[in-house]
C-alpha cells in the first residue's frame, strides 16, 4: 500500500525527531522496545512462602489456619507450641492421626512444629529435661505428619565459659539430632537467643555436635549482617539450613532481597516461614500483601 507523505507530515517527523535528540528525558519508540528487550525476566523459580504462628495465627484452631494459609496461598505452616492450634504432645494416638489427616487433605505442602526446648542451662536435670521433651516432640511431629522440629540454644550465660556452653548445646543437640533423624524428623537449631543469635556461635555448636544431624532454622537477625557481612555468614552455614524465619520485609535494615538470591542460588527447597505480627487490618488481606513483596523482593512478580 502506497503511503502518502505530505510536507505537513514530513515536518512533523522532523520535528519529533529533532526533540527526541535534543532532550535527554525524551527516547524514541524503537529506543523504548530495545531497552524493554533488555529487561530481565521474571523469576519462574520463587522460594515458597509458609506461615509461623507465634504472632499472626496464633489464636487460630487447625481449620481456620487451613483457610486462611490456602486463600492467602502459603505453602508451609510451622505450628509454634503452646498456641490455640492445640498439637500438643498430650494428643493421644487417635487425635494425632486426625490432625495428620486434615493437613494432608488440605492444600498445605508440608508442616513443622517449633518448639521451645533449650540447652544452654548449667543445671545438668534441666537440661536432661529439655533433651527427654525434645525427644517426646519429635515423636508428635512424627506422628502428625511433620518434617521438622525447631528448637533453641538460647544462650551463653555470663557466669560459664562460652566454649563450654556451646559444646554442651552441641551434644544435647547431637542426641536429640540422631533420635530426630531415626523417626524421619529434622532438628533445627534457630539462630536465637543471648548472644547465640550470632551465625558464627551455631557454626560453632555445629561443630562441637559432631552429627550430620543437626540443622539450621535461619531467623533473619540484624546480627547477620556483623562480622564480614551476610554472605560470609551464610555460606558458613548454608549446607545446613532447613528453616527460615521471615519478619518485616518492608524494613529495610534487613537486607532481604540479597539473602532471597543466596538462598536461591543455594538451592534451598525449603519454605520462608513468616514469623509476622502488629496486624492492624484484615489478616489474610494482609498475607496476600506481604506474599506480594515477598515475590517481589525476588523479581518475580
Amino acid at each position: 500500500m502506497k503511503t502518502n507523505i505530505t510536507r505537513r507530515n514530513f515536518l512533523f517527523s522532523s520535528a519529533v525527531t529533532g526533540m527526541a535528540a535534543s532532550l535527554p528525558g525524551l527516547t524514541l519508540l524503537s529506543e523504548i522496545k530495545a531497552d524493554k528487550q533488555k529487561v530481565e525476566p521474571l523469576n519462574k523459580t520463587p522460594l515458597k512462602i509458609g506461615l509461623m504462628t507465634y504472632l499472626l495465627g496464633s489464636k487460630w484452631d487447625i481449620e481456620t489456619i487451613i483457610r486462611n494459609c490456602s486463600v492467602a496461598g502459603y505453602l508451609s505452616v510451622e505450628l509454634r507450641t503452646t498456641h490455640a492450634h492445640g498439637v500438643e504432645v498430650t494428643l493421644t494416638p487417635a487425635q494425632r492421626a486426625e490432625v495428620r489427616k486434615r493437613f494432608e487433605d488440605s492444600p498445605i505442602e508440608r508442616i513443622s512444629l517449633a518448639s521451645a526446648f533449650q540447652y544452654h542451662s548449667p543445671d545438668a536435670a534441666e537440661l536432661r529435661k529439655n533433651i527427654e521433651g525434645t525427644k517426646e516432640y519429635i515423636l508428635l511431629a512424627r506422628d502428625v505428619g511433620a518434617i521438622g522440629v525447631r528448637v533453641f540454644p538460647n544462650a551463653l550465660p555470663e557466669n560459664v565459659p562460652p566454649e563450654k556452653t556451646m559444646e554442651q548445646i552441641g551434644k544435647a543437640l547431637a542426641e536429640v539430632g540422631k533420635f530426630g533423624n531415626d523417626h524421619g524428623v529434622e532438628v533445627r537449631v534457630c539462630v536465637h537467643g543471648t548472644r547465640t543469635d550470632s551465625v558464627p556461635v551455631i557454626k560453632r555448636i555445629i561443630h562441637y555436635s559432631q552429627s550430620p544431624y543437626v540443622y539450621v532454622n535461619w531467623n533473619c537477625n540484624a546480627s547477620d549482617k556483623q562480622g564480614n557481612g551476610l554472605e560470609y555468614n551464610f555460606n558458613m552455614v548454608k549446607d545446613r539450613i532447613r528453616g527460615v524465619h521471615i519478619h518485616d520485609l518492608h524494613d529495610s535494615s534487613y537486607p532481604y532481597r540479597d539473602f532471597f538470591r543466596l538462598l536461591s542460588s543455594a538451592g534451598y527447597k525449603g519454605y520462608c516461614n513468616a514469623e509476622i505480627g502488629r496486624i492492624s487490618c484484615e489478616p489474610v488481606e494482609f498475607m496476600k500483601v506481604y506474599k506480594g513483596l515477598f515475590l517481589a523482593l525476588q523479581n518475580a512478580i
